[in-house]
């Protein structure tokens, strides 16, 4: 008889190798597109065994999130408190960029699956079903506002719909390296790799950071805090 110990290991290998065929089809086709049968093709399982491990397609999409984003969630916050105790602005201006950027890189680096996270994340932002499942306000919202009212204390001049709109550039920007499939490679002959991270952040980070220090606000600074 298999040793209860035994047993748990064998099942922690099954989620992992279920989570990780689950990333790639979610990833490739969306939330409704995946099937639990492609899913369980994918991973080499009985579809009955990932309702076993998950309950449902919802319960194994939202295990992707719970399994991936507490680390991020904590990056984050770590990188915000250590720029708070920068009195350096210009380098405070840079960990808060940081802060937003190393850790995403940093996950699509130790991700087995490359870019699918990041694929998932792109695709719940847009998917108009998504605001039902509500992950997105579960589980980066509240660290979303922390990184805004971080800019918003970087720039204390500046207007909510400023501070707002340079948060989602700086998203942009991030997802646009998280998803991609290998198109900034081809496009720069090689010169650039979404796949070495720690050049992407710096680069990214850097243009960032140059970005919100040397803004032209004659556009802009007259705008309505709509969000007052």
């Amino acid at each position: 008889m298999a040793q209860p110990e035994r047993l748990e290991k064998q099942g922690d290998s099954t989620k992992e190798k279920i989570l990780s065929a689950a990333e790639s089809v979610f990833g490739k086709l969306g939330f409704d597109g995946a099937t639990m049968r492609k899913i369980a093709t994918q991973a080499d399982v009985p579809v009955a065994l990932i309702n076993y491990h998950f309950g449902s397609k919802v319960g194994l999409y939202r295990a992707i999130f719970a399994k991936s984003t507490p680390a991020i969630y904590d990056q984050r916050l770590v990188g915000l408190q250590l720029a708070r105790t920068e009195p350096d602005w210009e380098k405070r201006v840079e960990l808060v960029v940081k802060a937003l950027i190393v850790p995403m890189f940093g996950l699509r680096a130790r991700q087995s699956n490359g870019a699918d996270f990041g694929r998932i994340l792109a695709r719940e932002l847009t998917d108009p079903s998504a605001e039902g499942r509500g992950i997105f306000r579960e589980t980066f919202d509240p660290i979303a506002r922390m990184m805004i009212d971080a800019i918003a204390e970087l720039f204390p001049d500046w207007t909510r719909a400023e501070v707002n709109w340079a948060y989602q550039t700086m998203l942009g920007a991030m997802m646009g390296v998280m998803i991609d499939n290998g198109r900034i490679a081809r496009l720069s002959g090689g010169d650039a790799d979404s796949d070495d991270h720690e050049a992407a952040a710096l680069h990214v980070v850097t243009i960032l950071t140059a970005g919100l220090k040397h803004r032209d606000r004659r556009m802009t600074a007259g705008d309505t805090d709509r969000e007052a």
